[in-house]
């Protein structure tokens, strides 16, 4: 299929959420950015949303309604996990059952109407930039990042100086000898 593309970056996507959201310790969930600041949600407040979110832009947008509710009984990050990477897999498996042509057509956006190729393509940088802010937080709260796209800091700095990707739960070798920029 043309698409395929699609399916196989929303399956690495569902990896790298639940892998992000591995990387906190429990007792660091409801932890805000700044105490004093709301605005900065903490990762309960980002699972919350990426399990909302995901599950209304598939319902709406796609016609795709898998669960009844895509949150948790239990407000724990390995119960968000379990229901989010469920959810999600059921989502990749119906996705995965549309015929090429159904990827073209068009469909509401919001108050819009776009190809199904551009609003997957939207959904999935929107998840991107929700891990990006993940990462973040996490570096607030003081946490070693694993890979989810290539190397990082932690598993041993640039690609240039041969550092590894390494994916939670294995150990990480922290920065290496040279630092982790590309400017001299």
């Amino acid at each position: 299929m043309r698409y395929q593309f699609l399916l196989d970056t929303y399956e690495t996507e569902i990896l790298k959420v639940t892998g992000v959201w591995g990387m906190f310790d429990d007792a660091g969930i409801r932890t805000r950015p700044r105490g004093d600041d709301p605005r900065g949600r903490n990762l309960l407040e980002h699972m919350i949303h990426q399990c909302t979110s995901e599950d209304l832009w598939f319902k709406r947008m796609f016609g795709i309604a898998v669960v009844d509710n895509p949150l948790p009984a239990i407000e724990s990050r390995a119960a968000f996990q379990e229901a989010y990477s469920t959810a999600a897999g059921l989502r990749l498996a119906a996705l995965r059952a549309k015929p090429e042509g159904w990827w073209e057509e068009e469909a509401a956006f919001f108050d819009t109407a776009r190809s199904r190729l551009w609003i997957m393509t939207r959904r999935l940088n929107h998840t991107a930039h929700h891990r990006g802010q993940q990462t973040a937080l996490l570096r607030m709260l003081g946490a070693a990042l694993h890979s989810t796209y290539g190397p990082t800091a932690d598993t041993g700095g640039l690609p240039v100086n041969r550092a590894l990707t390494i994916y939670a739960p294995a150990p990480l070798p922290g920065t290496g000898s040279k630092p982790s920029t590309e400017r001299p």
